[in-house]
């Protein structure tokens, strides 16, 4: 938002491309992610496959929701998501194991939550996804990875959602698809990719408590001054 605000795109508009454009960045970050924990075996394809409706689902329903509530609201929603991850992030609290996996209309309505609600801020999902999973029984690695794994469906229907809510509103910068604005989904893909490897060596040279409360502080930040 600050990005795009410094640069004069549409203000009224501001928010809907930033949270489009983050959550089409999400459909190629989760695919490196995906493979890492593919090939650490620590994905569960039989449960990212009963997830997987009810994510489809929600990231479609999220989107359009998120793409017709008055500015103002999407923006307390998105902070107050925020600051629920953040909060969760800096905790680093998992909830104890109490029960089994439910079935598959359990297992839809989670990922039609999970992912209606990251819909919101241009998240994975995996802040929700993991304690879930953990809660259901699933050993932590395996409940990390298949969120890694649920992280691209979760942004191909947020993306496809604000791809279609965005397709006829006039006045977006171009060239665009929708609420996704193409040189910055670009610009971030491409900056990603090249620093994955020094923000790998830093998460390993750094205590895995101190990475938790810096990266929830930056996340208070950041949702604060947006919604202000």
């Amino acid at each position: 938002v600050m990005l795009f605000d410094a640069q004069g795109l549409p203000k009224e508009q501001l928010l809907h491309l930033a949270v489009g454009t983050g959550m089409a960045t999400i459909l190629f970050t989760s695919v490196a992610s995906a493979r890492a924990h593919l090939l650490r075996g620590s994905i569960r394809w039989d449960l990212a496959g009963r997830i997987t409706p009810g994510i489809l689902v929600g990231g479609l329903l999220g989107s359009a929701i998120a793409s017709v509530i008055p500015r103002g609201l999407f923006a307390a929603l998105f902070a107050g998501v925020v600051y629920i991850a953040a909060t969760s992030i800096l905790l680093g609290r998992m909830p104890s194991a109490s029960r089994q996996v439910p079935g598959f209309i359990g297992m839809f309505i989670a990922g039609l939550v999970i992912s209606s609600v990251s819909a919101f801020a241009a998240i994975g999902g995996a802040f929700m996804t993991i304690p879930f999973l953990m809660y259901c029984n699933v050993p932590l690695l395996q409940a990390i990875g298949t969120a890694a794994a649920g992280g691209f469906p979760i942004a191909l229907a947020g993306s496809v959602g604000f791809i279609a809510a965005g397709w006829g509103v006039s006045g977006l910068p171009e060239p665009h698809l929708g609420f996704v604005y193409l040189p910055a989904l670009a610009g971030i893909v491409i900056s990603s990719m090249l620093l994955a490897p020094a923000g790998a060596a830093l998460a390993h040279s750094l205590p895995t408590k101190r990475l938790q409360q810096i990266f929830a502080v930056v996340l208070y930040i950041f949702a604060t001054r947006m919604l202000i």
